[in-house]
This record gives structure tokens, C-alpha cells and sequence, in this order.
């Protein structure tokens, strides 16, 4: 028996009959949602049962609850969007402005942060002042793997002359201290992005550029879960990367 649902009914005085009305249902439907208990309606006959009850559906469906609790390693992921493009810039911005410890953009060109963050200089300036760590991983305009990689993209906007981009506005940022930039290979097919314990990744598709990659956003549930995975990566990419300046201010 579904005892709460039942418990309901018998104190708001609602019938079965009644019930059934009020949801659009056959009266043989209401009777099976109290006697079976592993029978879950459809949400919409939920939400029209719980207001006409006067009370929560997981209250009189225990299970609804359970299903949209995340448990195991899932429960790290926030949100799941087809393409880049479609992660709202509201929320990069959130993610950027909520950050009070690590900023890490690790993508292979970073272009379309300057791009689409209105001044995303300054927001880095504040932050490594306050004393956030600001890192950048980037690939190398001039090598080999970029090189490829344009070929494979094949797009007017070359990748080389985003990263070129990037570097020219990391350059502004120079004198900054906590701001910091390495080369790096490791991530060109993966770009990470982290922001104390939440993390946008983009694994790149062939024939593919960023704005196009499928995108997780990930938060930090668990040790060795998912969201320390990829950190573990990017820690590993940022110690092995070269030094973008001979010279660094950030921190290492």
C-alpha cells in the first residue's frame, strides 16, 4: 500500500472518485497508485494529486524524490550541454566572479573567453589581486600539433591566430602577480576549466572546433571522483608546460 497517499486522501476527506477527477484519471488508476506501491504516475497526475491534497509530491511519492538525488559518481555532474556554445555566458561569468582561490583555463586557445567575457582582463586583475591563483595552459602557435590541427579544423579563424589573441591580452596581464601561463600539448583535444570546486570540460570532437564539443559542468562531490580526475590531468599538463614568459610573476 501506498500509505501516504492513502493517509492523505483519508485526512483531507478526498475519495478515490474525487481524486480521479481532479487529475483527469479512470478511478481503477487512483485505486492502483495506492494499492501498488512500486507504480509511479506520470508527473503531471502527481503534481495534480499533491495540490489537490494540499501536499508534496515526494511527500506522497517517496520515489520521486530518489530518482533526482544523484548518487556514485554521477552526482558530480551538474549539468550536461550538446555543444559549448550552448553553457549560458551568465554562467561562466558566475563561475569566474564565485571563485575565490583557482582559476584555471586550460583550453588550447582560451579566444572565446576575451571574446565573450566583457572585461575579462580586469575580472583577472581582481581576482589575482584578491588573491585567487589565475593560470593558463595554451598551445603553442608554432608547432607542429597546431599545425595539425588547423588542417583538421579548417576554419578562416585559425588557431594559431586565436592563441596569438590570447597570448597578446595575457601579456597586458603581465605585471599582474598570480597571474600565470604555460604551453602546453596535453590538452589538445581536451580543454578543462576550473573555478575553485566547479569545472567546465570540452572534450574536442574530430573535425571540430571548441564552440562545437559536447560540455560537462562538473562540481567537486567526492575524492577521486570525476571532478578530481580532471584535475589531476591538468595539474600533471600545468608541470610539465613551458613557462609562456622567461620571466613569471604568478604562482607555480
Amino acid at each position: 500500500m501506498n500509505e501516504a497517499l492513502q493517509r492523505a486522501m483519508t485526512e483531507t476527506h478526498t475519495t478515490d472518485r474525487q481524486l480521479a477527477a481532479s487529475c483527469g484519471v479512470d478511478v481503477k488508476t487512483v485505486t492502483r497508485w495506492i494499492t501498488q506501491t512500486g507504480r509511479l504516475p506520470h508527473a503531471r497526475h502527481r503534481w495534480a494529486a499533491a495540490k489537490t491534497l494540499g501536499k508534496d509530491e515526494e511527500m506522497l511519492w517517496p520515489a520521486v524524490a530518489k530518482k533526482t538525488i544523484k548518487v556514485g559518481p554521477d552526482r558530480e555532474v551538474v549539468s550536461v550541454y550538446p555543444y559549448r556554445s550552448a553553457v549560458p555566458a551568465a554562467l561562466w561569468r558566475t563561475l569566474i566572479t564565485r571563485a575565490e582561490s583557482e582559476l584555471t583555463f586550460a583550453g588550447y586557445t582560451n579566444y572565446f573567453l576575451w571574446l565573450e567575457q566583457a572585461r575579462f582582463g580586469t575580472a583577472l586583475r581582481r581576482k589575482a589581486a584578491a588573491g585567487c591563483r589565475v593560470r593558463f595552459l595554451v598551445g603553442d602557435p608554432d608547432s607542429a600539433l597546431t599545425r595539425a590541427r588547423e588542417e583538421d579544423e579548417a576554419v578562416p579563424l585559425s588557431l594559431s591566430t586565436r592563441i596569438r589573441v590570447t597570448l597578446a591580452e595575457l601579456e597586458k596581464l603581465r605585471d599582474q602577480a598570480g597571474i600565470d601561463a604555460r604551453y602546453s600539448g596535453g590538452h589538445a583535444h581536451l580543454s578543462v576549466f576550473r573555478f575553485d570546486d566547479d569545472m567546465i570540460v570540452t572534450p574536442l570532437l574530430t573535425h571540430s572546433i571548441g564552440h562545437d564539443a559536447p560540455t560537462l559542468h562538473l562540481r567537486r562531490h567526492q575524492p577521486d571522483g570525476l571532478f578530481d580526475r580532471f584535475a589531476s590531468h591538468v595539474e600533471e599538463l600545468w608541470r610539465r608546460g613551458t613557462p609562456v614568459w622567461t620571466e613569471t610573476h604568478g604562482q607555480a
